[in-house]
């Protein structure tokens, strides 16, 4: 009897990498987001009034409550900035708006305070997602723990009263409650949260085991080394928070000299009412000569001269599956000159696979020693004749045996005997043993899946030591397969690198200067053999969190603006502390899309060269506009001061000037401007 693959029971796993359910703060429970819809909603009811010819009653009340509703909150922060003596752009905006106004511009004005309403609320969500997820992820470690007590009986006790020097005792599918030392008991524990390893860890008396970690097969006892408050995942969290709040912020161009600008135009708006009048001029010329100057000095052009080319590249990268939050956050990525990938789930796809099917020749069953013996999944007594299993043979006897598992290794296995098409025989007396593999009756002989050094114990064939020893050393898993205790063939086991990988490192190269680094909590060998794959020489493995801040934070004090690239809760701290993060999408965790500053949403890893590209284009465009801007503003300005421009006209010349540098912005919103970005290394981007 046998079975096909696609009758497989249906089994519930978790993902790698899984947090706790997420606690994510809605948009509208924000007073920021709240006010600023609602100056959107009376602003788009008023403009198509205004449009249409409707009386002024009609609109006009409209746009005043657009003002106030959109316009209380910077207006009270920038009042709040005065009384400490700092003038900020929100309130110069808001003046400048309420100027637009008092001449009649009352459209411009409503929109500029929309503008800065929306981008507001923009990032008080952004602050509000990433706190959830930093609360979130102490959800990782379990609420409650078994205590062992010295009369040899169990009590059920919160994680957080646990004191160092307490044991307990971890259950098959159970999380690890503190950081400790197995003190007896064997399991495989899945630390993918805290070191990024794509396959389950043999847990034996001595090793170290983190809170947070799953337990997947055996029990442990564990004797407990440091408080809740001081646990891995609790450092995580402290890390993530540090480098959040320590992170200088990159501002756009108009932010870094908002101050000087501000007062400036404060001050020369002043001027250019009161000397004259001082001087016996008319008061409503001087008025209206002192408001034209205000509007067309006004950083209106200068504004939108920065943001439509980065909100242009913003929409484009999102169209291509890159979502950068904010435009500070595109401003940023064209500025790094160091990149960091983190290795499982990021350089590779994160999922074990079969890479290598090694029958071993003259292994197994035979017709002269064993004329009553099964036949083997595909064929008689070894279907290349009294030999041995081929690969596929060979293939599904492991299949056949590892498919009750739930174990990583024997779903890769089952995977790839899915893939070639091949129907399993029958099996029975399934068993399970932590570290060493699985036995299985197949076709009434004993079949043993496991790890070679506990199958062949003493007795280890030298032909079987050198094909083990080959695939180790090439940074695989080896699994062993033997026949009613003879060893038939190995297979190979290991994370897949992601297709594009060599290219990325390569165009990363290219575009910094400098090749990408490795930063992975992963072996040295698996990582080292990756690495080789993808052209990377530089190596940082067995990395915990902290180590990888470490990193990023010594190239940071160097000079250097780093791009971090993760995916796991490992890769948090990095991501928050690096001068850029960017996390995979599809297999992220919770707090790595949080705390990143752009999500690669469909996990191609071709699209973080395009985009920094893509930044460094917007930064030429934002040059560009700002020339422009200035060009006109100051003709304007000298114009007003010198000669007399009439309000109509300066008005006219403003908003000329705004629609250009918006649509030079929007020329990144073409294809064309993402093609040019992903051109190969050495075309002009």
């Amino acid at each position: 009897m046998s079975f096909a693959l696609n009758d497989r029971p249906a089994r519930v796993t978790a993902p790698r990498g899984t947090v706790a359910p997420r606690r994510r703060t809605r948009v509208f429970a924000l007073p920021e987001a709240r006010w600023a819809a609602a100056a959107l909603a009376l602003f788009l009811i008023a403009l198509p009034l205004q449009l249409t010819g409707a009386p002024p009653w009609t609109w006009g009340p409209l746009y005043a409550l657009a003002y106030v509703t959109g316009g209380w909150e910077p207006a009270w922060a920038g009042l709040r900035a005065l009384r400490e003596k700092t003038l900020d752009v929100d309130l110069l905006m808001i003046v400048a708006a309420i100027g637009a106004a008092s001449i009649g511009q009352v459209m411009d004005g409503a929109l500029l305070i929309v503008i800065f309403a929306t981008s507001g609320a923009l990032e008080a969500l952004a602050t509000a997602r990433t706190a959830d997820s930093v609360r979130g992820l102490l959800d990782l470690a379990p609420t409650t723990a078994t205590r062992l007590l010295d009369d040899g009986g169990e009590e059920t006790v919160a994680t957080e009263d646990l004191m160092v020097g307490d044991t307990i005792l971890i259950r098959p599918g159970e999380r690890v409650g503190a950081d400790g030392r197995v003190l007896d008991g064997a399991g495989e524990v899945d630390q993918a949260t805290i070191t990024g390893e794509p396959l389950p860890v043999l847990k034996e008396s001595g090793d170290e085991v983190f809170a947070g970690t799953l337990n997947g097969t055996g029990s442990l006892r564990v004797k407990v080394e440091r408080d809740a408050s001081d646990s891995v995942i609790a450092r995580i969290v402290t890390m993530v928070e540090e480098a959040s709040e320590t992170k200088a912020p990159t501002q756009l161009f108009i932010e870094k000299v908002e101050q000087r600008y501000s007062v400036g135009i404060v001050l020369a708006t002043l001027a250019v009412f009161g000397v004259p009048l001082a001087f016996g001029a008319n008061l409503t010329d001087s008025l209206l000569r002192a408001m034209t100057f205000m509007i067309v000095a006004s950083p209106c052009a200068v504004v939108l001269a920065t943001m439509p080319p980065l909100l242009s590249a913003i929409a484009n990268a999102g169209r291509h599956g890159v979502l950068v939050k904010s435009a500070v956050v595109m401003e940023r990525l064209g500025q790094i000159d160091a990149v960091a990938l983190d290795k499982t789930g990021t350089l590779t796809e994160g999922t074990p696979r079969v890479t290598d099917i090694r029958p071993l020749t003259g292994a197994g069953p035979t017709a002269p020693t064993a004329p009553t013996a099964p036949a083997w999944p595909n064929g008689p007594t070894g279907p290349t004749g009294p030999t041995g299993p081929t690969e596929d043979g060979l293939l599904s006897l492991a299949a056949a045996a590892e498919h009750p598992s739930e174990h990583p290794l024997a779903r890769a296995i089952v995977a790839a005997a899915r893939e070639r098409g091949l129907a399993l025989p029958d099996v029975r007396d399934f068993s399970s043993s932590p570290g060493v593999g699985v036995t299985a009756v197949v076709d009434g002989r004993t079949v043993a899946v496991g790890a070679p050094a506990r199958l062949l114990a003493d007795t280890a064939d030298p032909a079987v030591v050198m094909v083990v020893g080959e695939l180790e050393d090439g940074g695989r898993t080896a699994v062993l397969v033997q026949y009613d205790g003879v060893p038939v063939g190995v297979l190979g086991i290991a994370d897949r690198l992601r297709p594009g990988a060599a290219a990325t490192v390569a165009a990363l190269t290219t575009l910094t200067g400098t090749a990408p680094t490795l930063l992975t909590g992963d072996n040295p060998r698996a990582a080292a053999r990756l690495a080789a794959e993808a052209g990377i020489t530089d190596v940082r493995a067995g990395l915990l969190p902290q180590d990888k801040v470490t990193a990023v934070r010594e190239w940071e004090a160097a000079g250097r603006r780093v791009l971090v690239v993760g995916d796991g809760v490992n890769d948090a701290p990095a991501l928050a502390a690096a001068h850029t993060g960017l996390a995979m999408g599809r297999a992220g965790s919770d707090l790595a899309l949080e705390t990143a500053d752009a999500v690669i949403v469909r996990d191609e890893l071709a699209t973080v060269p395009t985009v920094v590209a893509l930044s460094r284009a917007a930064r030429r465009l934002v040059v560009q506009n700002l020339i422009i801007a200035g060009v006109f503003i100051s003709g304007l300005v000298i114009w007003d001061l010198v000669g007399h421009l009439p309000l109509p006209l300066g008005v006219l010349g403003h908003e000329g000037s705004t629609v250009i540098v918006g649509l030079n912005g929007l020329r990144l919103l073409r294809d064309a401007a993402w093609r040019r970005a992903a051109a190969p290394a050495g075309e002009d981007r």
